[in-house]
């Protein structure tokens, strides 16, 4: 107990010497604490003073910068006011010698019309005079005048006339000889081309058996297919493919060719080599087209008129070969153009798509002129090619040069030598059939066939037959060919009436 007492003073010091320990370290980091944060203050209002003072030098350049453009600004717009005050200055004083001109024509033109009058006054004043002096009126003068004039000069002025057409005529032919033989020489063309065949030749007399098969189920599977007729006659190894359409003809003749190396004839076969066959003469027509545009250097054609261009090169005329023929009055056509001063670009065009009408021509009615003419229409080829090639055989009113230029073309090309390898006694027979036909008919004097037989010239007596009754004719006679006469394309017949009056000279 005594121990503890004596404890109690000594730990009541203690206390209070902690206490006092405690509270002076408390009050140094007080002291400490205030004064950190005394500095922070210190540092953060010199910071927003800087910041302050530099966002009052950036307002103040801002606006020293806004007055200079201001001012600038300024110096521009009164310069542009004085610009256009002496503008206004300048053009007052032209305005006024515009003013001072207009009023000195003005008056000119006033003196000019009265000088006119006067004039005219005086005229007629003179014609007075000389009617009364001569007792003729002006209109009766005239007329004696008119008359010895054509007493004394008519007969001469016809003789000039006459003789003048007639040296015309002549130096017109010798111009276009020349130019037709220049424009020939510009475009040589071989004229040995690819002619569709009919026949095909076999390897053996077996293969006729099996192309028939049994019971004929392999000819009828490829006439069927094809659309044309298989003749398997005595001919020894060859079979021929008979059909009007020249397309229907190659693909058989294809498709025969590939079956007879396969060695494998039965209707599926059949039927696999007719769909190649198709699909290989598809791309070929479509080359061909693409071929002959490309060596003519014509732009680009929708693809579906390409490909009707190169079914032309299963097409013949007389032999001729419609695609090449095409070819060569293109060429033909363009240097003509460039000969008379014509649209090389449009004759040429003109040209190869002349006869577009005979790929189609046995499968539309019509002639290949009218379907020809739909076709471009329909794929919106320029106006200026569809008249040519409407025109390239005659038949319009008034038609223009590039028509006329491959109207000349194609007749060159078809009459060129060598061009068509039509029979020399056929030729004859049809014209000699032609001509009689149109003959036989009353009122019928001469009859020509010309063009290569596409075109019947019929003159007749102009006493006996009138206008109407030549345009009946012609009708007549063209309607008993086309049932009489087998020939392709068509023919133009054409009634010249004329009347001609004569005399002589003594």
């Amino acid at each position: 107990m005594i121990t503890i007492l004596t404890l109690l003073p000594g730990l009541a010091v203690g206390l209070l010497v902690g206490y006092l320990s405690r509270k002076l370290i408390l009050s140094g980091k007080k002291n400490s604490l205030e004064a950190q944060i005394e500095k922070r203050l210190t540092e953060s209002k010199t910071a927003a003073n800087k910041i302050i003072l530099e966002a009052e030098e950036k307002a103040l350049k801002l606006v020293n910068d806004s007055k200079k453009e201001e001012r600038n600004r300024r110096q521009k717009l009164e310069d542009l006011e004085r610009n256009l005050s002496l503008r206004e200055i300048k053009i007052d004083e032209r305005f006024a010698v515009l003013e001072k001109r207009y009023s000195f024509l003005k008056k000119q033109a006033k003196n000019l019309r009265q000088a006119k009058v006067e004039i005219q006054n005086i005229r007629k004043k003179q014609l007075k005079t000389l009617e009364k002096i001569a007792g003729l009126n002006r209109s009766s003068a005239k007329d004696i005048l008119l008359k010895m004039v054509e007493e004394d000069m008519g007969e001469r002025l016809v003789r000039k006339i006459y003789k003048f057409k007639q040296k015309e005529q002549l130096e017109l032919e010798k111009q276009a000889n020349e130019l037709i033989s220049r424009v020939i020489q510009k475009c040589a063309i071989n004229h040995t081309v690819e002619h569709t065949t009919s026949t095909v030749s076999l390897p053996n007399e077996e293969m006729k058996g099996r192309i028939i098969g049994r019971e004929g189920r392999n000819i009828t599977t490829i006439e069927k297919l094809t659309g044309t007729e298989i003749v398997v006659d005595d001919t020894p190894e060859v079979v021929t493919i008979s059909a009007f359409s020249p397309i229907r003809r190659q693909v058989a003749k294809r498709a025969l060719e590939k079956l007879i190396q396969d060695g494998r004839i039965h209707p599926a076969k059949i039927e696999e080599y007719i769909m190649a066959a198709k699909k290989e003469l598809a791309v070929d027509i479509k080359e061909a087209g693409e071929a002959a545009l490309y060596e003519l250097g014509v732009p680009s054609l929708p693809v579906k008129l390409i490909q009707l261009l190169g079914r032309l090169k299963y097409r013949t005329s007389y032999g001729q070969n419609v695609l090449q023929h095409s070819i060569e009055v293109a060429r033909l056509s363009e240097n003509l153009a460039k000969e008379l001063g014509g649209d090389a670009k449009i004759a040429k065009l003109a040209g190869i798509l002349h006869d577009i009408g005979k790929a189609v021509d046995d499968e539309i009615k019509g002639t290949h002129i009218e379907i020809g003419v739909n076709i471009l229409n329909k794929f919106e080829i320029q106006a200026g090619v569809v008249s040519a090639v409407a025109g390239h055989h005659g038949g319009l009113e008034q038609p223009s040069l590039e028509a006329i230029i491959v109207a000349t073309a194609d007749s060159i090309s078809g009459s060129r030598i060598g061009a068509r390898n039509d029979s020399y006694e056929d030729y004859i027979k049809r014209l000699e059939d032609l001509e009689k036909i149109a003959a036989a008919f009353t009122g019928v004097q001469k009859t020509y066939a010309v063009q290569a037989g596409r075109e019947l010239r019929i003159f007749v007596n102009a006493d006996t037959i009138s206008d109407l009754q030549a345009l009946k004719l012609a009708r007549d006679i063209a309607d008993k060919i086309e049932a009489e006469l087998r020939y392709p394309g068509e023919i133009k017949v054409n009634v010249i009436r004329e009347t001609r009056a004569i005399e002589f000279a003594r």
